[in-house]
């Protein structure tokens, strides 16, 4: 018998929402943000979607129909976006023991402690904190497996609903038979082709099949996405983990064709990437550089290329990645090209705690770590980019566009809203 119930708290138009807790005259108004350089739409509020506005579509397009409506347009700003994440998931570690942070907005809670209470009140309670905490509206889906508790919250929203519960099998069937198969977490369009060749075209036909022939389709996920559906949870609350690899990089502000700033900017990314790197107690063993022109100018006008190096030992000193990323831009640099974007990844990713020596170099680890570790203090308390080093630049006139960026309220007294 499965005892086991998830929730799954999904924050509503999260970026939307982030930028109205410090503007609170943006309630009830048509938001949308934009990605790197001001270029597509990549959120929406409730109002922006009901013009018509549809998500990705490219920022010039739909200019008009933004600016006749007065529509907020805001610059992407996710270092503001991931700090009020943190603040929400920190919140729900507060109230649930069983967490998995499953996306920037989105979080899995076993609730199966809870059993014994009315839990679609104690889901409103918890909306009710997190709201009260955090300024976050959120959504909650309930079910006795994951993949449940993933259609339920798309239920909440659909329905306009604070909380959902799928685990009434009435419900949960009318729901199923009307999901199309494609849209089944876990399921990909390549997936549900194959499943409607043997006649699974909806969620409910999922559930009824044969979970040897769903296994035989496509693979041993779907058949316990076919169990999960019914019920029987078989994929439980996942730790982080850490990553294995790290990449850092944006596309310029405009075409840059000195090598000058492309070692500015590549030390910058270096710089972001290594922060990453400490936050999750690791170091790397390998570095990857990679630099590009436009892909959809002239084809004698492009060039792409890329070059790794090796770490005699693992580290997560920035001045000595910064030092080999820079070594590495030189390489790829060719003059006469106008590049687009450049990017750095960490390879090789291994455990602080796994110390490890070498004949050809040598590390102070000790004294390494304190050096970054005070960067790292001071920049988070102070704000990103309080403390750099030299190699990051000053004027940065390369980096991207974003001309209607908010306040970086979390991070900087002197952006916080002032009260008269």
């Amino acid at each position: 018998m499965n005892n086991k119930i998830f929730a799954l708290v999904d924050c509503n138009n999260f970026y939307a929402s982030c930028e109205r807790v410090f503007n609170p005259k943006l309630e009830g108004k048509p938001i949308v943000v934009l990605s790197n350089n001001d270029g597509c739409i990549i959120a929406r509020s409730n109002e922006a979607k009901a013009l018509g506005i549809p998500m990705g579509a490219p920022f010039f397009k739909y200019k008009q129909l933004i600016n006749r409506n007065n529509v907020h347009v805001f610059s992407s700003n996710y270092t503001f976006y991931g700090d009020m994440s943190a603040r929400v998931m920190t919140s729900l570690k507060s109230l649930v023991n069983e967490i998995e942070i499953y996306s920037i907005d989105e979080a899995f809670l076993d609730i199966s402690s809870f059993a014994y209470c009315d839990l679609e009140e104690t889901a409103r309670e918890i909306k009710t904190l997190i709201k009260q905490w955090t300024g976050i509206p959120v959504s909650i889906g309930i079910g006795s497996s994951k993949t449940l508790a993933k259609i339920a919250n798309r239920q909440a929203k659909k329905d306009a609903v604070d909380v959902f519960d799928i685990r009434n099998l009435g419900v949960k069937k009318d729901i199923l038979e009307e999901l199309p198969i494609e849209e089944i977490w876990g399921i990909s369009t390549r997936w549900g082709r194959r499943l409607r060749k043997i006649g699974v075209e909806t969620a409910q036909d999922l559930a009824e099949a044969n979970p040897r022939h769903v296994r035989k389709t496509i693979s041993i996920v779907g058949e316990r996405i076919h169990y999960e559906l019914n019920g029987i949870s078989c994929i439980g609350i996942e730790e982080v983990k850490n990553k294995k690899n790290i990449i850092s990089s944006k596309s310029f502000g405009k075409k840059v064709s000195h090598v000058q700033e492309l070692e500015e900017a590549v030390s910058n990314y270096t710089a972001r990437a290594c922060e990453k790197l400490r936050q999750q107690n690791s170091r790397a063993q390998g570095l990857y550089v990679f630099l590009r022109t436009s892909p959809h100018i002239e084809r004698n006008k492009q060039y792409s290329n890329g070059m790794s190096t090796h770490f005699s030992i693992p580290t997560s000193n920035t001045s000595k990645i910064i030092k080999e990323a820079k070594r590495l831009t030189n390489k790829l640099f060719l003059p006469g090209y106008e590049y687009q974007k450049i990017g750095v990844m960490l390879l090789n990713i291994s455990d602080a705690k796994n110390e490890q020596g070498s004949f050809l170099d040598n590390e102070n680890y000790s004294k390494s770590d304190t050096v970054m570790k005070s960067l790292d203090t001071v920049n988070k308390q102070f704000g990103s980019g309080a403390l750099m080093l030299g190699a990051q630049g000053i004027q940065k006139n390369w980096r991207m566009r974003a001309d209607r960026k908010s306040g970086a309220y979390t991070t900087n007294l002197r952006d916080l809203p002032i009260v008269k």
